[in-house]
C-alpha cells in the first residue's frame, strides 16, 4: 500500500503537468523528472479511485453532512432542513475535479501512448476501465449538482451540458468501454496492486460497467421510460455484478488521508434515522427475542405497545408516526439488519458499540432528565436497552427542555464496525443489481429472472452480508407491517387499514391508554394511497440494504420515486430555510419538503461565470436545493 501511495503522489504531480501541456512533447526533459514515455496509466486510474474514497474532510461533508443527512440514513437536519453551506460543498466539488482530472489524463496518456506505439498487452483495457471509471465519477457529480460539462476537468472553462445529455453521454461510455475490454488478457502481478478494487480483473469490471448502467438507465425511469427501458435491457443480457465477490469495494485504513474511512469522525454521532427505525420496526416478524441474548429479553415490549408517551417533551408536529412516544425497552419485532447496523444503548460489552466521540461521555450517558421551562426535573429517564429514533427540524423549547436528545447514548447509532476504518467501503454490491433487476420486471420490462426471484436474491444477499441469514426464510415469508405498512412476502401485497390502535402508558401520570396510530400518507408516491405494492417492497429492501455505504444512492431513489418514505422534518417553529412546510401541511408530504441538490459552489460562478449561466439554465429553476433534478419528480 506504500508503493500504491508513493505512486499516487507522482501520479499528482503529473497530473499537474500534463494538464497544463497539449501534448507530451511539450513536458520539461529533465532527466530527474518522469517523462511522457514513463508515465503510467494505471497510476492516474489508481490515484482517482482512492482518491474518490475521499479524506475525512470531504468525508464528512459530503457523504455524511450531505448524503447520510439528505438519504434520511441518520439524525441530522442540516440539508434535509434546508440549510447549504458552500464550504462543505466546494471541499466535494473541488475533490471530485482531482479525482476527474486524474482519470481523464489516464485516458489522455492512453491515447498518447497508444499514438506512439508505446503499448502494453493490456494497455487498451486500462484505457477502457479509466472510461468505466470516469462515468461512475461523472454520475456522482451530477447526481449532487445537476448538469455539468461533459468536457470539464480537462485544463479548461468547457461548455455545460443538460444532464439528458450527460446521461446519454454515461450510458454511451459504459456500454462501448464494457465492450472494448479484452478480458482474455493476462496481466503481470506488478499490476494488480495499481487497482484497489478489482486487481484489474477486468471480468469483474465488465460486470461493473453493465450493472452501472442498470442504474443510470433506471435512474432515466420516470423522465425518459423508453430509453430507460432499452438501455436497461440491453445491459441486462450481459456479465452482471451479482456475487459478493464482484462487489466494488476499497479497503478502508486509519490514520488521515483518502483511505481512511468515510464515517470515522468521532464528533458525528451518527444516530439511526427515524426513515430507518420506522421501517426496520415489525419488517419480517422477527421476534427481538431470537435475535438477541437472553440478558435483553425482559426489556422486549409487547407488539401492540408503542411506549411512553411524552406530548410536552417530544414533538408531534410532523407525520412521523411514532411521534410523542418514547419505547421503554426493545421492539417485539424488527428488521435483524437493525440490531447489526445500531448498537442498542447501554450495551457497552458490545464490541461494535461506539464510544465516540471519546473526549466526552456523552456516548455512555444513557440517564437524562426532562424538564419543565423552568428548569426543574419532570421526569428521568434510562435509555438502557431501549430503541428510539426522532424526527429532525425544529424543536422549539422541546429542545432545551428534553435532554434525551442531547446525549448520543440514549439513541442507537452506528456500529463501530463502519466507523474504526478496518472496513471496506461499498460502491456497488450485488444486492443493487438484484432490486435494480427486480423493478425493471416490475415495470414489465425484459429481464434475465423474475421480479419475485430478484427482490428475493437482493435480501438473501444483504443478509448474507449482515450475517442474519439464519432469519431468512421466515423474513421473507412474513406478511407483518412495518410502521409504514409495508410487509416483505412478495405475494402479500394487501394494503393495510388506515390505521391500527396500540397501547401506550402516559408518561407524566402512568395512566395506560390505547392509541390510534396512522400509517403515514406518502402523498408523493401515488397520492399516498398505496404502501405495499411491489414497487414500495423493492426500494424498502434497497434502501435498508444501502445503509451505511451507499446513502447518494438512497436519495437518489427517494428523488425519483419518493420511496421509500421520509417523514417531514418537525416544525414546532418554523424552518426558516424551508418555508414550504408550515403547521398546516406537515401531515402530507410534497417534493417542497424535501433537499434536491446542492447548490452550485461560489467558485464556479466566480471562475467560469458562462458555464454557470448555462448550468443553472439547464437546472431549469433557481440555483437552490429545492430544484429538482431533470430525472427527479417534480
Amino acid at each position: 500500500m506504500k508503493n500504491i501511495l508513493k505512486k499516487s503522489s507522482l501520479a499528482l504531480t503529473i497530473v499537474a503537468m500534463l494538464v497544463s501541456c497539449d501534448n507530451f512533447d511539450e513536458i520539461n526533459t529533465d532527466p530527474t523528472a518522469a517523462n511522457a514515455d514513463q508515465v503510467q496509466v494505471e497510476y492516474f486510474i489508481n490515484n482517482s479511485i482512492i482518491g474518490a474514497q475521499m479524506n475525512p474532510d470531504v468525508a464528512e461533508r459530503s457523504f455524511v453532512l450531505y448524503w447520510k443527512t439528505a438519504g434520511h440514513q441518520m439524525l441530522s437536519t442540516g440539508i434535509s432542513g434546508g440549510t447549504f453551506d458552500d464550504g462543505w460543498a466546494t471541499a466535494y466539488y473541488n475533490s471530485s475535479a482531482g479525482w476527474l482530472n486524474s482519470i481523464n489524463t489516464a485516458i489522455q496518456v492512453a491515447d498518447e501512448k497508444e499514438a506512439k506505439g508505446i503499448i502494453k498487452p493490456y494497455s487498451a483495457n486500462l484505457k477502457q476501465v479509466a472510461r468505466i471509471w470516469r462515468a461512475y465519477l461523472m454520475s456522482e457529480l451530477a447526481d449532487n449538482f445537476g448538469p455539468i460539462a461533459i468536457e470539464a476537468f480537462q485544463a479548461k472553462n468547457p461548455e455545460f451540458n443538460n444532464l439528458k445529455d450527460v446521461y446519454y453521454f454515461l450510458l454511451a461510455e459504459l456500454k462501448d468501454a464494457s465492450e472494448k475490454l479484452n478480458v482474455s488478457v493476462v496481466n503481470p502481478d506488478i499490476l494488480k496492486k495499481e487497482d484497489p478494487a478489482f486487481e484489474y480483473n477486468y471480468v469483474k469490471w465488465r460486470k461493473y460497467a453493465n450493472s452501472m448502467r442498470l442504474r443510470l438507465a433506471m435512474r432515466l425511469s420516470e423522465v425518459d421510460p423508453a430509453k430507460a427501458k432499452a438501455e436497461f435491457e440491453a445491459a441486462a443480457t450481459g456479465d452482471l455484478l451479482k456475487d459478493v465477490s464482484d462487489t466494488f469495494q476499497v479497503q478502508e485504513k486509519s490514520g488521515w488521508d483518502d483511505l481512511t474511512g468515510v464515517m470515522s469522525r468521532e464528533w458525528n454521532a451518527q444516530i439511526m434515522s427515524v426513515t430507518l427505525n420506522n421501517l426496520y420496526i415489525g419488517l419480517g416478524g422477527v421476534k427481538s427475542t431470537d435475535q438477541l441474548a437472553s440478558s435483553f429479553h425482559a426489556s422486549v415490549k409487547p407488539a401492540d405497545y408503542i411506549g411512553l408517551k411524552f406530548a410536552d417533551h417530544f414533538t408531534m408536529k410532523t407525520n412521523e408516526p411514532a411521534a410523542g412516544y418514547w419505547l421503554d425497552g426493545l421492539p417485539n419485532t424488527i428488521d435483524p439488519r437493525a440490531y447489526k447496523a445500531f448498537i442498542i444503548p447501554g450495551d457497552f460489552d458490545n464490541p461494535n458499540f461506539s464510544k465516540y466521540p471519546s473526549w466526552d461521555n456523552s456516548a455512555t450517558t444513557t440517564s437524562a432528565n426532562l424538564l419543565n421551562t423552568s428548569g426543574a426535573v419532570v421526569k428521568t429517564i434510562n435509555a438502557t436497552n431501549t430503541w428510539n429514533a426522532f424526527a429532525v427540524g425544529n424543536w422549539g423549547t422541546m429542545a432545551s427542555t428534553n435532554q434525551v436528545r442531547s446525549f448520543n447514548g440514549t439513541m442507537p447509532r452506528l456500529s463501530q464496525e463502519f466507523r474504526a476504518s478496518k472496513s471496506k467501503r461499498i460502491f456497488f454490491a450485488p444486492w443493487e443489481t438484484y432490486f435494480l433487476l427486480a423493478e425493471a420486471s416490475v415495470k414489465g420490462w425484459t429481464v434475465p429472472m423474475s421480479g419475485k426471484a430478484a427482490y428475493e436474491e437482493g435480501i438473501k444477499a444483504n443478509f448474507a452480508y449482515w450475517g442474519v441469514s439464519s432469519h431468512l426464510s421466515a423474513y421473507l415469508a412474513s406478511e407483518d407491517y412495518n410502521r409504514v405498512g409495508t410487509s416483505v412476502s412478495w405475494t402479500h401485497t394487501t394494503e393495510p387499514a388506515a390505521s391500527h390502535t396500540m397501547n401506550y402508558i402516559d408518561g407524566y401520570t402512568n395512566a395506560a391508554g390505547v392509541a390510534t396510530i396512522l400509517y403515514p400518507n406518502n402523498t408523493i408516491y401515488k397520492n399516498g394511497v398505496v404502501k405495499n405494492d411491489l414497487l414500495t417492497k423493492i426500494i424498502t429492501q434497497k434502501f435498508i440494504a444501502q445503509t451505511p455505504w451507499l446513502p447518494l444512492e438512497g436519495w437518489n431513489d427517494h428523488r425519483r420515486l419518493g420511496l421509500p418514505f421520509f417523514e417531514n422534518p418537525a416544525i414546532e417553529q418554523p424552518l426558516v430555510n424551508l418555508p414550504a412546510l408550515t403547521n398546516s401541511n406537515f401531515m402530507s408530504n410534497q417534493v417542497g419538503f424535501f433537499p434536491q441538490r446542492l447548490k452550485y459552489v461560489s467558485g464556479l460562478k466566480n471562475s467560469n461565470p458562462k458555464g454557470y449561466e448555462q448550468a443553472v439554465e439547464f437546472l431549469g429553476g433557481a440555483d437552490n436545493v429545492f430544484t429538482p433534478l431533470w430525472w427527479a419528480k417534480h
